[in-house]
């Protein structure tokens, strides 16, 4: 049990800061941290002991929030009127810092799931490439492809250029 508790905890912050980027609600995002590590807890003797804790965790985060996206999906969003703050009703930001972030997460949110995923694992997690495959289940060549794929766009988004224009990177020669 020792053992278990002190290679989760310090997971948790990375866990939490995943699930919030993924689900962009600090209460959600709490709630599937707390889904994660009560199925991590309950599962522990599954795991396989050569494995990666980090790794585990990361994909069981992944997935279950991956169903709650499918669900939520299913079921349209739903925020009553009463609960939201009339600030966030009436004013939008003017600040230049606060309209490039919401054209960050604007971007980010128009990213199909496969590429929001690998980017904010291999960004913002730091995770290398094979780690992020493993979390994901898939080849580390298909990291690399959907990572680049996820670049470009956020360069076109970001940059208000048209999808049929490639992203300003130098082009690579064929030397003999």
């Amino acid at each position: 049990m020792m053992d278990m508790m002190r290679l989760i905890e310090p997971l948790i912050p990375a866990l939490r800061r995943y699930a919030h980027a993924l689900l962009r609600n600090p209460t959600d995002a709490d709630d599937l941290v707390q889904d994660c590590l009560e199925r991590a807890v309950t599962r522990w003797h599954q795991r396989q002991t050569d494995g990666d804790a980090r790794t585990w965790l990361f994909a069981i985060l992944h997935n279950l929030a991956v169903t709650q996206m499918r669900q939520r999906a299913r079921r349209g969003a739903h925020m009553p009127i009463e609960d939201t703050a009339e600030a966030n009703l009436a004013v939008a930001p003017t600040q230049e810092s606060g309209l490039r972030h919401r054209d960050l997460m604007t971007a980010l949110d128009a990213l199909p799931e496969e590429q929001r995923s690998v980017l904010l694992l291999v960004t913002v997690e730091g995770l290398s490439y094979a780690e992020t495959a493993d979390i994901l289940a898939i080849p580390t060549g298909t990291v690399m492809s959907r990572l680049s794929r996820a670049r470009d766009r956020m360069i076109q988004s970001m940059d208000g250029t048209e999808a049929s224009v490639p992203a300003k990177r130098p082009l690579l020669r064929r030397v003999k």
